[in-house]
């Protein structure tokens, strides 16, 4: 693996009421982290193919972590999405380097699918910023009931030289969905959008 990671983090999220009201299944959502170091942090380059690399390489190494830490089959995944904090030494360039050319790929193998566009977020920051990944359907992005986001942060990341970089999956969509759309048992998976 040509990333030096320095840390890894997987948090689990799981809601089992809401208003008072049981969630059946309970609603889950797993986040897995790397921090890793910036190879372009303090300089201009122009060619971010090895962050692109990078990329590639996390993208089925969090995805995995995810589907561990909610323990389920890869393709009982139902949502997805990535995010990037760039430390102060980089640039917000970097972030889309790693989640954007070569990341998807890699998601979409370890969950056994994923016609839809994967959500995604980046922001530079210093240690402890937290982002929101945005959620959404894997295979069709119309599902309203997986319109989501779950935050994370990592208290000692990321350092000027560093990136962040997450994955989330879930194995349901928002707890109570009630605002109609597009169900996950309508999908045809043909488009990525329904």
């Amino acid at each position: 693996m040509s990333a030096k990671i320095r840390k890894l983090l997987t948090i689990i999220d799981e809601t089992r009421q809401e208003m008072g009201r049981p969630v059946e299944p309970p609603t889950r959502r797993a986040v897995a982290c790397a921090v890793i170091e910036n190879p372009f942090a303090g300089c201009y380059v122009e060619d971010l193919s090895e962050l692109i690399a990078i990329g590639e390489e996390l993208g089925g190494l969090l995805a995995r972590r995810c589907v561990e830490a909610l323990g389920i089959q890869p393709g009982q995944a139902e949502s997805y999405g990535k995010a990037a904090i760039v430390g102060e030494g980089g640039e917000l360039e970097h972030a889309a380097a790693i989640l954007h050319p070569k990341m998807g790929a890699p998601v979409r193998a370890a969950l056994e699918k994923g016609a839809a566009l994967i959500p995604s977020a980046k922001k530079m920051g210093g240690l402890g910023t937290p982002i929101d990944v945005p959620l959404g359907h894997k295979d069709a992005a119309y599902v309203r009931s997986h319109f989501d986001a779950i935050e994370v942060r990592v208290p000692d990341a990321p350092r000027a030289g560093e990136i962040v970089v997450a994955i989330a999956v879930t194995d349901t969509g928002r707890p109570l969905p009630r605002v109609g759309g597009l169900t996950k048992h309508e999908i045809k998976g043909q488009d990525g959008l329904k």
